[in-house]
């Protein structure tokens, strides 16, 4: 297998529980350069909103964050954080749970991926997934270089990257990336955190639903990127969290993904909370449960760390 040519942008230092800080161009090493992109003049803005959102994504980045004491029997976790496939909020849903998760003593990967742009790339629908699919061929690449286990490797993802992780859960038997030496593109497990999972219109986002697959949609492209359609037996575990309060994305897209994995037989452990809305991250104030620390239960539990 040949060895993945890590394209340093940068070295940040983080706090004292993770090591330095990577940014890897997703494509450094494709010959071709980035797939399905076309000259344009988009150019990538940072808002600094107290969430931390970064918009006109066409250069997609993966972040490793690395635990200071590394545990080769743990997981590794790869981020997709939300936006409504408009903007990708990389602070409170990916550099922070990061962060969080090098304290668990895991490995993680925040993906900084495209975002769905005609002027900017042909067959946008597909665009997040291929990146999605580039960045575990990285991370399953390099697992011996990052001291970590190429099969303890799960993906997470909040709201519109919720919908991309369970995409990528869902798809992983259709590879859209070059991978001549079949590396698995399977997530090990899931976590969805308040996702996006359906296209169909009586419980969808709308907002995500026209930013990828556009506002007049085929009915076959609505089916294809409804996950819970989806589901198979070899449909990775997944933990769920969602409010019934929340009023941008239905908490029926975690019920009706619970359905169809217990229909196939596959594991899952899902919270729902009354209160909480969308976009709470981490942190759901209205209750003092933490579904982060739920979540290592789960891990345990299920043998994904030790």
């Amino acid at each position: 297998m040949k060895i993945f040519k890590i394209f340093l942008l940068s070295i940040l230092i983080m706090n004292t529980n993770s090591k330095a800080q990577l940014v890897i161009n997703l494509y450094e090493n494709v010959k071709s350069g980035i797939p399905n992109a076309r000259p344009c003049d988009e150019k990538e803005v940072y808002q600094n909103d107290g969430l931390g959102r970064v918009s006109k994504v066409t250069n997609p980045t993966l972040t490793v964050f690395l635990p200071k004491v590394p545990n080769p029997a743990a997981s590794s976790v790869l981020i997709c954080p939300g936006g409504g496939y408009g903007v990708v909020a990389v602070d409170h849903e990916g550099y922070d749970v990061a962060q969080a998760l090098n304290e668990m003593g895991i490995a993680a990967f925040v993906l900084k991926y495209r975002l769905p742009n005609d002027a900017c790339m042909t067959n946008k629908e597909v665009v997040p997934l291929m990146d999605a699919q580039q960045a575990m061929k990285i991370v399953r690449e390099n697992a011996s270089k990052w001291k970590i286990d190429a099969g303890k490797i799960g993906v997470m993802g909040f709201s519109a990257g919720g919908h991309l992780a369970s995409t990528f859960g869902t798809h992983f038997n259709q590879s859209v990336i070059s991978n001549p030496a079949n590396v698995s593109l399977r997530p090990d497990f899931m976590i969805l955190i308040y996702p996006v999972i359906s296209f169909k219109d009586s419980i969808t986002h709308r907002g995500s639903k026209g930013s990828l697959i556009g506002k007049n949609p085929s009915p076959q492209l609505v089916r294809n990127f409804s996950n819970e359609e989806q589901v198979t037996a070899q449909t990775p575990p997944t933990f769920l969290v969602h409010a019934q309060d929340d009023d941008v994305v239905p908490v029926a897209n975690s019920i009706k993904f619970l359905e169809a994995l217990t229909r196939n037989k596959v594991g899952a452990e899902m919270h729902v909370y009354p209160k909480g809305g969308h976009g709470f991250g981490m942190h759901n104030r209205t209750t003092k449960e933490d579904w982060m620390r739920s979540l290592t239960n789960w891990l345990l539990m299920n043998g994904f760390l030790k």
